[in-house]
């Protein structure tokens, strides 16, 4: 491909917007500059002024001159991870919370602050309150032009809460592509398995982002999809060729920067096609970021580390040589340090020696003011409180997201003609949640909302959970009461959680879901499976007659596979993904 002369800037301004960047580059200082580079976070918890925390985002602001901070859910106790944050165990953060708390940091900064957070699934991902979606590969199950107006409408909506709370920089879409069964990072927050597809998604995303005024980041360059090492616990490795590379992992990034993305997130993998230095990931990679990224596909907008608390880099690297690597190799933003102040001084020392120049850096800072502009962060830094309990959430949002819950429910196998379930509404219905394993939810609660949906159309359910810690004998008395009831309900839950590092279901509650399908068989009673999070546990229980998939975990998700299973809802769904020889992408079963 021909290189070309410069990249293109995604950002539009005005003449007004244009003089306010001028300026503003003009009269920050040296050490302001190297402020602008570096984004650590918070959580959403109330602070007080009088606070350890809040004295460190003080001193984050006025002395370090941060860029912006990332948002995350709240935690307990908050104060204590202030600086390292992780993805331990959060719950949902509160709307005024995270937003008053912005509020007070845009008032005593002097640039304003460009505030991100990890939005995949919509502001309710984190916020609890906001309008949460499905997961990327659930929309990715919704057929063609349904897909492809959902895919919009969620990325205009989670813009427009997330603009309330004055968040203007959503780390989504994720534009990798799932093609490794074993991708225990990415798994169901890809769109899917074929580029095509996921491409016009992204570029459907970008669209919605747009029209509600933020800035979308396409994740994870150049391409996440196709690993088998969660990148928070370790280095990935990608040994595919450049050929392979460019007609399937990049082929989604080429193509969202091409439809105008404003932002590209790096990625903490290897891919010695790319970059033959040993050991080098994405994210230090002059030749990934600079080279291919900025020069042959000509991207000019803002260069997002991922995560450098990471155990993929945090391992490899001090907080002051990850900045440092990261901004030599073309990004603009350091997130998440796990010592901020640390990584501002490693970019200030490397610029006082020359490792780094003062004109590489200004390049950096424009386009971090240039984004400032874009989304009016020099005209207005302070959102209005009052106006949040009438953006955020809402019955006409929540309203687009059950839709889309909904549309992406899955059958891909109904042998015994079982969904919708027609067993009379007193008929005994016993009903299993299994688990992988137990601990660890987070903020989901497997069958929370499934079993009382379930009692709501038939009252007589016994429910029974089951997980890798449930001893023999528990699983046994399963087996022999099975045959007592009208109908068997399964709900599988199986998680590709980000740091987990596991991605299965243990080998005896895969043999007592084989065990029930043949019971079941011999007694005539109907038995129907629904899968939660992980889809590509089903390619090991073909036993199973009637399986459905959600590719999610959450409440919505549960109502909806109720409502499908009771044949309240069309089911229509279609696999972005291929599981077995005869369940390949593209299959579904379709229920009026």
């Amino acid at each position: 491909m021909a290189l070309r002369a410069a990249p293109r800037d995604p950002f539009t301004l005005d003449a007004a917007a244009e003089r306010w960047v001028a300026q503003t580059l003009n009269t920050l200082t040296p050490d302001e500059k190297i402020g602008q580079l570096i984004v650590p976070s918070f959580e959403s918890n109330f602070l007080s002024t009088d606070s350890d925390a809040f004295e460190m985002l003080t001193r984050l602001v006025r002395e370090y001159h941060v860029g912006g901070f990332h948002v995350f859910g709240a935690s307990q106790p908050a104060p204590s991870v202030l600086l390292n944050s992780g993805y331990g165990t959060v719950i949902l953060g509160q709307p005024f919370s995270a937003a008053f708390l912005i509020n007070r940091l845009q008032a005593m900064s002097k640039a304003p602050l460009l505030n991100t957070a990890d939005f995949e699934t919509g502001v309710g991902f984190r916020i609890a309150g906001a309008t949460a979606f499905p997961r990327q590969m659930a929309m990715g199950a919704i057929p063609e032009a349904d897909g492809l107006r959902l895919v919009r409408e969620e990325a205009r909506i989670t813009a427009i809460e997330s603009r309330a709370l004055g968040v203007q920089v959503n780390f989504a879409p994720v534009a990798d592509v799932n093609n490794n069964p074993r991708n225990p990072v990415i798994n169901i927050r890809s769109y899917g398995e074929n580029p095509e597809r996921v491409a016009a998604l992204v570029g459907a995303y970008l669209s919605g982002a747009r029209a509600g005024k933020m800035i979308a980041t396409i994740k994870h360059f150049p391409g996440h999809g196709d690993t088998d090492v969660d990148s928070h616990l370790g280095l990935p490795v990608i040994t595919f060729d450049r050929a392979r590379l460019q007609r399937v992992e990049l082929l989604p990034f080429r193509r969202g920067v091409e439809q105008g993305a404003e932002a590209v997130m790096a990625a903490h993998i290897v891919l010695p096609a790319l970059d033959p230095a040993p050991l080098t990931p994405a994210t230090f990679s002059r030749p990934i970021l600079h080279d291919l990224l900025r020069t042959e596909m000509g991207f000019g907008g803002l260069v997002y580390t991922d995560s450098m608390s990471m155990d993929a880099v945090a391992r490899m690297v001090t907080p002051e040589e990850g900045a440092v690597r990261a901004v030599l190799a073309g990004a603009d933003q350091v997130l998440h340090s796990p010592d901020p102040i640390a990584a501002f001084k490693g970019i200030q020392s490397a610029l006082a020696s020359g490792r780094l120049s003062q004109a590489h850096i200004d390049d950096s800072v424009t386009r971090v003011l240039r984004a400032k502009a874009s989304v009016g962060l020099h005209l207005q830094r302070v959102i209005d409180l009052d106006a949040v309990p009438s953006v955020v959430g809402g019955r006409a949002h929540e309203a687009v997201a059950q839709d889309a819950f909904a549309r992406a429910i899955t059958l891909v196998k109904d042998e015994r003609r079982q969904v919708p379930l027609t067993v009379p509404r007193d008929a005994s219905i016993l009903y299993l949640s299994i688990l992988d394993y137990p601990s660890g939810w987070q903020i989901a609660a497997p069958s929370r909302t499934f079993i009382p949906e379930l009692k709501k159309r038939w009252a007589n359910v016994t429910s029974i959970e089951v997980s890798d810690h449930t001893p023999m004998s528990e699983l046994d008395l399963v087996r022999a009461v099975a045959p007592r009831y009208r109908a068997v309900v399964a709900s599988v839950f199986v998680r590709s959680t980000s740091g987990s590092g596991r991605l299965d279901l243990g080998p005896e509650l895969v043999r007592l879901l084989k065990d029930l399908s043949r019971i079941t068989d011999r007694s005539s009673v109907p038995f129907v499976t629904t899968i939660f999070g992980n889809p590509y546990t089903t390619s090991f229980l073909s036993e199973l007659p009637a399986v459905l998939l959600t590719y999610d975990f959450y409440d919505q998700t549960e109502r909806a596979a109720v409502r499908a299973i009771a044949g309240e809802a069309p089911i229509g769904g279609r696999l972005p993904i291929t599981l077995t020889p005869e369940l390949r992408a593209g299959f579904g079963l379709d229920r009026p």
